[in-house]
């Protein structure tokens, strides 16, 4: 009787460790890789495109065999547009899934609030289209978790400034912008600085708070104070309410949108928005991203390409890279391979500063709005450096 209780008890003990074994070599099966973004909220076409697109090239990567030899394993979660939901995300991607690299989120404050999570567990976070300063350096400290692909609102600033000045030949400039938005505000800050220094001169700057649906009062005083352009360093939704609520008001003036508007939502309100124009990492009308849209069309039942799917392959080239660069998995190897590693994406040559985590040589382009034929015009190209 006690030698079969010894059986047992051995029998049990061997299938504990096989057990052990196999969930140990099931957890090293894969590569995890988390992304966080807006897909529900104001910003929701982004997220949903960007992580689509992460999904579609994800899937490409691991059917020809995968990196490093094992599967990529792509994890998604909602922030909702919310900085607390990023956090929220951040954490469970960090401590309960165990990625070893973050994508996204979509939007600066986003990115900025997740700093802390992100040196709590060591895990860098390659942003897509996260503009503000702070979200890699702050007070002069560089965050060193903290990574982009994308240029910054001084250099976005800077496009605009010289777009409206030095290729409009325009003088006068309202500005419109949501007072609580990072984004915002530092491109509106930027924007004045560079227009101003040329010798343009702003006529209005006026605020409203993110969530407010009623810009009769800002644009009332806008147009009472007779700018050639109004300067709108906002997102795609308030840029259609702001423009049907202008039109509605007689101000037929073109409006110049930050890379928070170029979006194909903006044809829903294809005549409001008509002749305006916004600022882009990449042109929307390239024909060298002919085949990626296209691709990306059919896999997805037909949807558009947004500007957060080039960002979004463009840090999966990135990421991509820094795994293969640093030979393993390990969150820190892949943080200091980001800054050793350069790519040719859909935005052009990355190459990632060690000194500020923000990829070098960046510019930008601009194109009009062409609500008749529900497409972009492309405009020009305009250094960011």
């Amino acid at each position: 009787m006690r030698k079969t209780k010894k059986l047992v008890a051995l029998a049990l003990s061997c299938l504990m460790v096989l057990g052990i074994l196999s969930a140990c070599g099931k957890k090293n099966d894969t590569i995890k890789l988390g992304w966080m973004g807006s897909l529900t909220g104001d910003q929701a076409a982004y997220g949903t495109c960007e992580s689509q697109t992460l999904k579609m090239l994800v899937e490409e990567k691991n059917a020809a065999g995968g990196i490093l030899g094992k599967q990529i394993e792509l994890i998604c979660y909602d922030t909702k547009g919310d900085a607390q939901e990023a956090v929220n995300v951040a954490k469970r991607l960090c401590a309960q899934d165990k990625v070893c690299a973050i994508i996204g989120p979509n939007a600066s404050g986003q990115c900025i609030a997740i700093q802390s999570v992100l040196d709590q567990y060591k895990v860098p976070d390659l942003s897509t289209v996260a503009t503000n300063e702070k979200v890699t350096v702050q007070d002069g400290k560089l965050k060193e978790y903290n990574f982009r692909v994308c240029f910054l609102d001084p250099q976005q600033g800077k496009i605009a400034g010289t777009f409206v000045y030095d290729e409009l030949k325009l003088t006068k400039a309202a500005i419109l912008y949501d007072i609580n938005d990072d984004y915002a505000k530092g491109l509106k800050d930027n924007f004045i600085k560079v227009f101003t220094e040329k010798g343009g001169t702003v006529v209005a700057e006026e605020a409203y708070t993110g969530g407010d649906t009623d810009f009769t009062a800002q644009l009332t005083k806008i147009k009472e104070a007779d700018p050639e352009i109004i300067f709108t360093p906002i997102f795609y939704q308030d840029f259609i309410m702001i423009h049907k609520q202008a039109r509605t008001l007689g101000i037929d003036l073109p409006m110049l949108g930050g890379d928070g508007c170029a979006s194909e939502v903006l044809f829903d309100a294809a005549d409001a928005v008509d002749g305006s124009y916004v600022i882009n990492h990449v042109s929307l009308v390239d024909p060298a991203g002919d085949s990626f849209r296209e691709k990306y069309a059919a896999k997805w039942n037909g949807a558009k390409m947004e500007l957060n799917g080039y960002m979004a392959h463009d840090a999966f080239l990135l990421w991509c890279a820094a795994v293969e660069k640093a030979g393993n998995a390990d969150p820190q190897a892949i943080a200091k391979a980001y800054c050793e590693v350069e790519v040719t994406g859909m935005a052009g040559k990355i190459k990632i500063s060690a000194t500020d985590h923000n990829p070098v040589g960046k510019s930008g382009c601009v194109e009009q709005i062409d609500g008749k034929n529900k497409t972009y015009k492309f405009i020009t190209y305009i250094a960011a450096d």
